[in-house]
């Protein structure tokens, strides 16, 4: 244990550096490096046991580093490093041999326990586990029921999939359900969040670019497309993609060919594509800010993911499993729910679905003083949107301004035209308003 080798891939050196540092206190030998090639020259000179790797780095990322790592047949397990907004592609990094992930900050004992877990395991490293075709923890109301019984119909097929769901509904979940259950589960899994790709970079970051293309291009980089040829790209809030980038895609997808920028040559692709939005994309299309003919490519089959406040009989389980995760990445040891959270949490509206459910049972796990959680240990939550459909009076009055908004928005189904009408006021007035009170959709 105390020889073990344990390299460090990552550029923000303060951060490297202060990780060096604790795995050296824990008994470990650790090497910093800030570039991919510093990384592939320590791991072709040298014997590692777990290699450490970020993300995003200056020359590369560390997708490139594990398809390296794969072509050179290198067995270094790899845990990669990943802050919030990245999550999605470190799981589609789990699809190129990275061993685990974690999150930003990084939790030290949870790091240590990922490292020994490694270390012990036995050796077949050559035959990876066979991953189970649905994860560990699924819903069982008829809702989730109906959804599940649609991905399994769709996912032998070769129709490009958009899903449709509430922020926080489990989106990518569903994407995954397809691509694992489809006769391309062994192979790569992209997941592509659209909101986060800037105009500027957007077509580099899908479809790669050549050295020198532009001032920041210091080497060529694969994009995320021909990362995931032959097997699934997800692309997540596809609404969010300029305008000019739909028409890329759209040849794209017309082709099955990809042009990385600078690039005078097309490379032949084998992509399936499942896309979701939260958005009305039909809303999107009459305003002229997302093109039909890419909607039609994208919407072969149409999935819906149910809100949680549908799910009701799926709350319990998914709050067992989240204090399950909590109570690991915590050191927390609560049991369960006390009889008057169960309800509490029965009982709210979750606008936030899954994400906000684990967010409240983290917190919970984190500040609850006895063996399960009880209802002081929940936060005091705002009242459910009105549901009675008799009521109609939405008109938008300054008393309560967010709440009428809400109920608004609730009440058209998130369809934000017809909101606007609810409310007496023009659509771009109910941007602003969306925007100002940082109302989730």
């Amino acid at each position: 244990m105390k020889q073990t080798k344990i390299l460090i891939l990552e550029d923000d050196t303060p951060f490297g550096v202060m990780l060096r540092g604790w795995l050296e206190r824990s008994g470990y030998s650790a090497v910093l490096c800030c570039r991919v090639a510093d990384a592939r020259s320590e791991l072709q000179g040298s014997t590692y046991a777990v290699v450490l790797s970020d993300l995003r780095l200056p020359d590369g990322d560390g997708l490139e580093l594990l398809q390296w790592m794969r072509e050179q047949k290198m067995d270094t397990p790899v845990i990669v490093m990943s802050s919030y907004g990245e999550v999605s592609t470190a799981v589609a990094a789990m699809k190129f041999g990275a061993k685990d992930f974690l999150e930003k900050p990084v939790v030290p004992s949870l790091l240590k326990d990922k490292i020994e877990a490694i270390i012990s395991a036995p050796v077949a490293r050559d035959k990876p586990e066979k991953k189970p075709h649905t994860e560990s923890i699924s819903g069982k109301s008829i809702a989730a029921q109906v959804m599940y019984d649609h991905i399994l119909k769709v996912a032998p097929t070769r129709m490009s999939v958009l899903i449709l769901g509430e922020s926080g509904t489990g989106k990518e979940y569903a994407a995954r359900m397809i691509h694992n259950n489809s006769p391309r589960a062994d192979r790569a899994f992209v997941a592509v969040d659209c909101g986060s790709l800037s105009r500027e970079l957007a077509a580099s970051e899908l479809f790669g670019h050549l050295k020198g293309a532009f001032t920041t291009a210091i080497a060529d980089k694969k994009g995320f497309f021909e990362t995931a040829n032959s097997g699934t790209i997800f692309l997540d809030e596809v609404g969010n993609l300029s305008y000019e980038v739909q028409v890329q895609l759209l040849r794209a997808l017309q082709e099955r060919k990809i042009r990385p920028v600078g690039s005078a040559q097309n490379i032949e692709i084998d992509v399936r594509i499942v896309s979701a939005t939260n958005e009305n994309i039909e809303e999107a299309i009459a305003e002229g800010r997302f093109r039909e003919d890419l909607y039609h490519r994208l919407c072969e089959f149409t999935l819906s993911v149910p809100p949680l406040r549908e799910r009701k009989g799926d709350i319990a389980i998914f709050a067992a499993e989240f204090l399950r995760q909590a109570n690991r990445e915590l050191e927390r040891s609560i049991k369960g729910f006390s009889h008057e959270a169960s309800k509490m949490l029965e009982d709210h509206h979750w606008s936030g679905n899954l994400r906000e459910l684990r967010n409240v049972v983290r917190r919970a796990a984190l500040f609850a003083t006895g063996d399960e959680i009880c209802k002081a240990d929940l936060p005091t939550f705002a009242p459910a949107p009105r549901t009675n459909p008799t009521d109609d009076n939405y008109t938008l009055r300054r008393e309560n301004e967010q709440q009428h908004i809400e109920n608004a928005l609730y009440r058209a189904r998130g369809n934000k035209t017809l909101a606007a009408q609810l409310l007496k006021i023009d659509r771009k007035t109910l941007y602003n308003k969306i925007h100002q009170y940082g109302i989730k959709l």
